[in-house]
C-alpha cells in the first residue's frame, strides 16, 4: 500500500470515528451543528463588512440574505425534528440556497466570492446519505440558483455569455459533492463494518461471561480439588474445594504447593518438590491416580491426583489441570480389605497344605480301586485350584511381588510351561503351537516368570471353550525378550481390554459362561513383569480371541548361541 493509501486509510478511520460519535447525538442536535458552519462564516462575513466595508450594509438584499439565514439557524435550533420524519431536515440545506443568493448578489463588488457559501449546503446534502443522485443534483441546481437567478432578477440583458460564464461555480460544487458522496459512502461502510463488529464483539462478551459464570458454578459445585496451571507452572485458577484441601495441609489460598505438608506412602516422609503433582503438571506430565498423603496426622488424609495437558488450536501446551480426590476412606477399605485376605489366605495354607500331602500318599498306594482312584483324582484336582487360589490371593496382598533374578534359560523355560499347560489341559480341542527362539538367556526370576506364563495359558485354555489353537511364541526384539500368548477365544470388548489388568476383573463372557477364577492372575502377572522393569499389554478382538504379549528389556538378556528356531511342538 502506498503512503498515499495509507494516509487516506487513516483519515477515513478518523472520520469514522467522529461520524460515530456525531451520530450518537440526537437528531436536532446534529442539524444545529450542520448548519452551525455556515452561520458562523456569514458572521465573519459581516464582522469583516463592518470593519471595512460599511457600504456593505446599504443593500437591502444582503441585509434580507442576512435576516434569512438567522431564521433558518432558528428554525434548526426550535423544530423538534426527532418527531417529524426522518428525511426533513433536508429542506434546511435546500432552503440554504436562498440566503447565500440574495447575500452574493446584495454584496456585488464589495466583497466577491459569497456565492462559494454555497458549498456549506452541498456538502450537508453529499454527507446525508439520503438520496445520494437526488442530493447532488439539488446541490448542482441550488448552486446555479444562486449564480443564475440574480442575472434574470436584474435589468441588464441576459445573454448566453453571461449564462455560460456562471457555470463555473456549480461545476466546482457538484465536483465537490462528488467527493464528499463517495468519502460519505466509504466512511458509512466503516461505519457499518465497525458496528456489526461491535455487536458481534457485545454478543462474544456475553456469552463469555455466561460461560465464565457456567464454568465458576461447575468448578466449585464438585467434591474435587481443581487446580490450573500455565505453561510456566503458575496458577490460573483454583476451586473452593482445593482452598479447603490446602488449608488441611498447613497452608491457605496464597499458599503455594513447597508450602504445603505432603508426604509419601509412609505418611512421615516429606514428598520431593520435584514429585509433587502441581509440579509435574507444570512440567508438562500427564499422570492418573498419583496417591499423595496430605497434611499431617491424625488429620492426614490420602488423595488422589490427575493431571492432563491442555492444548491451543495449534496444538501447543498451554497449560494443565490438577484434580484432588479426597480418597482416604477407599485406601483404608482397600488396606483392611489386604489384610484379610492375607490373613484368611495364611490359614487356609497350613490345612490346604496337610490335604494335599495326604493326598499324595493316597494316591501312591497301589491296586486302588477305580472308584477310589477317581474320587481321589477329582479331590486333586480341586485341591489343585484352591492352592493356586491361595497363592494368588497371598500375592495379590503383596505391595510389590518380591523376585530374586538369575541366569535363566528362557527358552527352556516356555518350553517346559507350554508342556505343562498341555499336560493339564483338559479340553481336546484347544491345541498348543510353540514358536520360540533356541539358546536365549535371560536374567530373570524364573518361578516368578513362569507364574506370569501359567496365567497367560490358563486363560487361553479357559476362554477357549470351543476349542482353537493356542500359539506361544518367544524372541528377542530389540535386544529385550518379547513372548506372547495368542487364543482363537471368546475375546474382549475395547472397554474390558482398559481393565483386564485390574485386580478382580472378570470379562462379561467368562461371568455368564461361569469359567472359573477370580480375577487376580493378571494382575499378578503384570505386577511382576513390571518389577522386571518389562512392560505386558493386551490386543484382542470380540469373538476372536486375545493376544498377551510381555516384554523383558535388554538389561535382563545374557548373551547366548545364535538364535535358532525352535521348531513347533504339536500335541
Amino acid at each position: 500500500m502506498t503512503g498515499q493509501g495509507r494516509l487516506m486509510d487513516k483519515v477515513l478511520s478518523y472520520l469514522t470515528l467522529n461520524t460515530r460519535q456525531f451520530h450518537e447525538l440526537t437528531l436536532r442536535a446534529r442539524v444545529v451543528l450542520s448548519q452551525l458552519p455556515l452561520f458562523l462564516t456569514v458572521l465573519l462575513i459581516v464582522v469583516g463588512g463592518l470593519l471595512f466595508h460599511p457600504r456593505l450594509f446599504l443593500s437591502e438584499v444582503f441585509l434580507l440574505g442576512l435576516g434569512l439565514q438567522a431564521v433558518l439557524l432558528a428554525v434548526c435550533v426550535l423544530v423538534p425534528w426527532d418527531r417529524l420524519p426522518h428525511p426533513t431536515f433536508l429542506v434546511v440545506p435546500l432552503l440554504d440556497f436562498v440566503p447565500i443568493g440574495l447575500m452574493r448578489h446584495g454584496a456585488g463588488d464589495v466583497i466577491t466570492g459569497v456565492g462559494l457559501l454555497s458549498v456549506f449546503p452541498v456538502v450537508w446534502l453529499a454527507a446525508s446519505g439520503l438520496f445520494p443522485r437526488a442530493a447532488l443534483a439539488a446541490g448542482f441546481l441550488g448552486s446555479l440558483a444562486v449564480v443564475w437567478l440574480p442575472l434574470f432578477l436584474t435589468d441588464d440583458a441576459v445573454n448566453s455569455g453571461s449564462l455560460s460564464q456562471s457555470f463555473l461555480l456549480p461545476f466546482i460544487m457538484l465536483a465537490i459533492g462528488v467527493s464528499i458522496r463517495v468519502m460519505t459512502g466509504s466512511m458509512m461502510a466503516q461505519q457499518r463494518i465497525v458496528e456489526e463488529k461491535d455487536a458481534a464483539l457485545q454478543v462474544l462478551l456475553k456469552e463469555s461471561a455466561r460461560r465464565e459464570r457456567l464454568l465458576d458454578t461447575v468448578v466449585n459445585s464438585v467434591d474435587t480439588g481443581l487446580l490450573a496451571v500455565d505453561e510456566e507452572g503458575r496458577q490460573v485458577l483454583a476451586n473452593r474445594k482445593l482452598e479447603k484441601l490446602r488449608t488441611l495441609a498447613g497452608g491457605d489460598a496464597g499458599t503455594g504447593e513447597a508450602g504445603l505438608a505432603i508426604f509419601q506412602q509412609d505418611g512421615v516422609t516429606e514428598l520431593p518438590a520435584s514429585r509433587r503433582p502441581t509440579r509435574r503438571a507444570g512440567e508438562g506430565q500427564v499422570f492418573s491416580d498419583y496417591l499423595i498423603w496430605w497434611g499431617v496426622r491424625p488429620g492426614q488424609r490420602v488423595l488422589s491426583t490427575s493431571s492432563r495437558l491442555m492444548r491451543n488450536q495449534e496444538g501447543a501446551h498451554e497449560g494443565s489441570v490438577v484434580t484432588f480426590t479426597d480418597v482416604t476412606e477407599l485406601v483404608t477399605a482397600l488396606n483392611a480389605k489386604d489384610e484379610f485376605v492375607a490373613t484368611v489366605s495364611h490359614e487356609l495354607r497350613t490345612p490346604l497344605t496337610a490335604i494335599r500331602g495326604y493326598l499324595e500318599l493316597l494316591t501312591s498306594i497301589p491296586d486302588l480301586e477305580p472308584e477310589v482312584a477317581s474320587g481321589l483324582e477329582v479331590v486333586s484336582r480341586n485341591s489343585e485350584r484352591l492352592h493356586k487360589l491361595v497363592v494368588d490371593l497371598l500375592s495379590s496382598a503383596e505391595e510389590s511381588p518380591e523376585i530374586a533374578p538369575d541366569r535363566t534359560d528362557f527358552s527352556a523355560l516356555v518350553a517346559e510351561r507350554v508342556d505343562q499347560a498341555r499336560q493339564r489341559n483338559v479340553n481336546p480341542l484347544v491345541h498348543f503351537e510353540e514358536f520360540t527362539t533356541a539358546g536365549m538367556a535371560a536374567w530373570c526370576d524364573a518361578a516368578r516368570i513362569g507364574q506370569v506364563l501359567d496365567n497367560l495359558l490358563s486363560n487361553a485354555v479357559k476362554y477357549s471353550p470351543d476349542g482353537g489353537r493356542v500359539r506361544v511364541g518367544a524372541a528377542l526384539v530389540d535386544g529385550g525378550i518379547e513372548c506372547s500368548v495368542e487364543d482363537q477365544g471368546s475375546g474382549m470388548s475395547e472397554d474390558e481390554i482398559d481393565g483386564v489388568f485390574s485386580k478382580f476383573f472378570r470379562t462379561s463372557a467368562a461371568r455368564h459362561a461361569a469359567i472359573p477364577g477370580v480375577g487376580l492372575g493378571l494382575a499378578i502377572s503384570k505386577a511382576i513383569v513390571e518389577q522386571h522393569g518389562g512392560v505386558i499389554s493386551c490386543r484382542s478382538v470380540e469373538g476372536r480371541g486375545s493376544t498377551f504379549t510381555f516384554r523383558l528389556p535388554p538389561t535382563a538378556t545374557l548373551e547366548g548361541p545364535q538364535p535358532a528356531d525352535h521348531g513347533t511342538r504339536v500335541p
